[in-house]
């Protein structure tokens, strides 16, 4: 059972959403929808990895508050080409934004994370006391 979890935004703004991503999001050939991410759990700490290519580390904003760990980041892509008697110009832009729930088992002071290779990968340790993995046999009378 994972202890973090996604907090969903309103279906509304979803449904708009993906329409733009599905159908306009094609016709202006760019796609930027909430980023795939994955959730690790380890024994002294989670590991929240968010699969985001193509972007630099300052384009992210990474918020916590009331255990509530936010994430997002802003796009924007100019590309210019000249020709012999023409000029044309594309640019684009888009944001997303990912909102976890952390457990209270978390060491909110030791969070760390770092961006490479199109992964924002995100240490989320766990405080000392939830570290302890109790093994015991029990008999049976």
């Amino acid at each position: 059972m994972t202890l973090i979890k996604w907090q969903h935004r309103n279906p509304l703004s979803d449904m708009v959403s993906n329409i733009f991503d599905n159908d306009l999001g094609d016709f202006f050939g760019k796609r930027f929808s909430d980023p795939a991410a994955n959730i690790i759990e380890n024994t002294d700490s989670f590991e929240l990895d968010i699969a985001a290519p193509g972007m630099i580390k300052d384009d992210f904003k990474i918020n916590l508050e009331n255990n509530i760990l936010t994430i997002s980041a802003e796009l924007e892509d100019e590309k210019r080409q000249e020709g012999k008697n023409y000029s044309r110009k594309e640019f684009y832009y888009g944001s997303f934004s990912r909102a976890f729930t952390l457990p209270k088992t978390i060491d909110l002071e030791k969070i760390k994370a770092d961006y490479e290779n199109g992964i924002l990968k995100i240490a989320l340790p766990k405080k000392d006391e939830a570290r302890v993995e109790i093994k015991k046999e029990i008999r049976i009378s």
